[in-house]
């Protein structure tokens, strides 16, 4: 008979899998952001705040804090990597008021992460205590990257469109939520159980609203594409009358 310890850690395993996959899931729109050398209208929200959460749970799962967390080390090790990486680019390809904004809310991760991290190991000496403590933090933050997207899903109702909110985040955000919920459950862990429940619903509503503007998102970008032409064609014209006007007469 398979023990409890033996089904959770297969399960925390194929949430590692299904996480990787969610902080590689962006990549197509950074592919885009580098080949336009523009961030466009894509926001850096949601991938500040997923890299706070990053940084905190990988605190949290460290052996001075919570012993025997190898797997939520591990992958959200690799979550602060990947996450630093788009941060770092997309720092890189907006200007202006983006950039300022993107530039502070970097900083203000590095800070906050460093502030609890200092306080933690100072003031506080035992497993439960630094657990606590930063089992109450991950919670808060992760709510927070969660309810990141919800600027997004606003613009997307206003717009009636989903290009910018990419259907990869939202489908490896259901199943990362589904797997990790499912992984807290088998022996309760409410710090995993109250962010990943909440992350789930709210990639629940993210699906729908793919389902919802699915076919007005083409449309638009089809209306797009043809004024683009369009206008291509105008130009065209304009510059073949400006020719053949300006050409020297025999």
């Amino acid at each position: 008979m398979v023990s409890v310890d033996a089904m959770r850690t297969a399960v925390g395993i194929v949430g590692n899998a299904i996480a990787l996959g969610l902080f590689l899931s962006p990549l197509p729109t950074f592919i885009r952001i580098w080949k336009k050398k523009s961030v466009e209208e894509f926001s850096v929200i949601p991938y500040v705040a997923t890299l706070l959460n990053c940084m905190l749970w990988m605190l949290y799962g460290l052996p001075i804090v919570h012993p025997n967390s190898t797997l939520v080390l591990t992958i959200n090790a690799a979550g602060t990597a990947i996450e630093l990486c788009y941060v770092i680019l997309y720092l890189f390809f907006s200007d202006g008021p983006k950039r300022s904004k993107a530039l502070l809310l970097f900083i203000g991760d590095l800070a906050i992460v460093a502030t609890v991290s200092a306080i933690v190991l100072v003031f506080f000496h035992t497993h439960e205590r630094r657990s606590l403590i930063v089992g109450i933090l991950c919670v808060i933050f992760c709510i927070i990257m969660y309810l990141a997207p919800l600027t997004v899903m606003r613009s997307v109702i206003k717009n009636k469109s989903v290009e910018y909110m990419p259907l990869s985040l939202s489908v490896a955000s259901f199943f990362n939520g589904l797997c990790w919920t499912i992984y807290a459950l088998i022996r309760f862990d409410l710090y995993i159980t109250i962010p990943n429940t909440l992350g789930l619903l709210f990639s629940i509503t993210q699906l729908v609203l793919h389902v919802l503007y699915y076919k007005t998102t083409k449309m638009q970008i089809a209306e797009r594409k043809k004024k683009g032409e369009v206008g291509l064609t105008g130009v065209v014209v304009v510059d073949s009358l400006k020719t053949s006007t300006s050409a020297p007469s025999n």
